[in-house]
């Protein structure tokens, strides 16, 4: 499914089969609540804490947030069911398959599913300087590898894929943080690097001597996007227009992902996910306007493939209900369920075969990542 953020926008404006703007009075919510995010400041904590405060404005509930810099910290209060919900990125995607930080004995693949996910847009910038005019350009450039920090890291292995490229073909910049590797292209050390497109060191470096740069990338190139998919299935095309370097007037071509997404786990009842999914959609309209990007919480954008594991059934009914969910929809996350299980499958006789041959704790990470490219085709 490949969609421009004006196309977005269009959809965003077409009727429901239910008008989804309207406040539910039938929502059966608990009285309190704690949700995990992201740390106070990043627009994951700002967007959860939004949401928050419509839902207790409308439905008189108590909701408490509790912020974590960390991936494990905010997946493990969702796994010891201290929370019921947590504002996710990647690290969804990561547990859902249990690689990186989840690729530990004590982890594995996560059984997580997905409420909602609003569309945010990421690229590999570039210093204008550079003459990186395509992804392909980008062969013998010196890209940033941020360490311990595969979220970044993965997105720039997709982009560029889509070029037929690995890090292989660029020179590869290792730096200690995502902010490092930003202020890289400013400094001379990094010619790209994965960012967001609003991060306030592109305007910066838009107004230095280097400059800044975006590289085409081709949205209608199916079997460019089919490449970057196949490094993690969780992209689309997009057009963006709000950042530095880039207006209405003059888009920039990007792949969109979601963050944040509303993640839980399988086991939650049905009708929990159905009525948290129907209390943030029903009260979109106290909370759309707080932020530029908050308007793309829409549930026919939020409430869409791709995202980073698959839909709840409970999500599903409800937007079945206003006329969102497609066959289309049905489909992918019927494909996604079946790759989980094959994972699922695959750490189980991968545990076995450890077991059989003496890996240690320390040895399985890669055991199991070695296991996993050889079972399932996947790295």
């Amino acid at each position: 499914m490949f969609k421009s953020l004006a196309k977005w926008a269009a959809l965003a404006a077409l009727p429901l089969v239910a008008a989804h703007n309207a406040l539910a009075d039938d929502v059966n919510l608990e009285r309190s609540m704690l949700w995990s995010a992201y740390d106070v400041g990043s627009s994951g904590y700002t967007e959860a804490s939004m949401i928050a405060d419509a839902m207790m404005q409308e439905y008189g509930v108590r909701i408490r947030i509790m912020p974590s810099g960390t991936a494990i910290g905010r997946l493990k209060p969702l796994e010891t069911g201290r929370v019921k919900f947590a504002f996710l990125a990647t690290e969804t995607y990561f547990a859902a398959e249990g690689i990186y930080d989840f690729a530990s004995p004590d982890w594995g693949p996560q059984d997580l599913r997905v409420l909602l996910g609003r569309p945010a847009s990421v690229s590999l910038a570039t210093a204008a300087d550079a003459n990186i005019k395509t992804l392909e350009d980008l062969r013998g450039k010196r890209v940033a590898y941020v360490e311990a920090n595969p979220s970044v890291n993965i997105k720039a292995e997709a982009l560029m894929a889509s070029a037929g490229l690995t890090w292989d073909d660029v020179q590869q910049v290792r730096l200690p943080s995502y902010g490092a590797s930003l202020r890289g292209m400013i400094e001379d050390t990094v010619d790209a690097a994965i960012v967001s497109p609003g991060a306030p060191t592109l305007y910066e470096l838009e107004s230095s001597p280097r400059g800044l740069a975006w590289p085409n990338i081709p949205l209608d190139d199916e079997e460019a996007w089919d490449r970057l998919n196949k490094v993690a299935p969780i992209f689309e095309a997009a057009m963006e227009t709000v950042g530095a370097g880039m207006s209405e007037d003059k888009p920039a071509p990007m792949a969109a992902y979601r963050y944040p997404m509303i993640v839980t786990y399988a086991a939650l009842s049905d009708d929990e996910a159905y009525n948290m999914t129907k209390a943030v959609v029903s009260t979109y309209d106290l909370y759309k306007d707080s932020n530029p990007v908050m308007p793309r919480w829409d549930v026919k954008l939020s409430g869409r493939p791709p995202v980073d594991a698959p839909f709840h059934p409970g999500a599903i009914r409800y937007l079945k209900e206003i006329g969102v969910w497609t066959a289309e929809d049905d489909k992918w996350n019927q494909k996604r369920i079946e790759h989980l299980q094959k994972v699922k499958a695959a750490w189980k006789a991968a545990r076995d075969d450890a077991k059989t041959k003496g890996i240690s704790d320390d040895a399985w990470p890669q055991f199991w990542m070695d296991y996993r490219k050889e079972a399932l085709g996947a790295g």
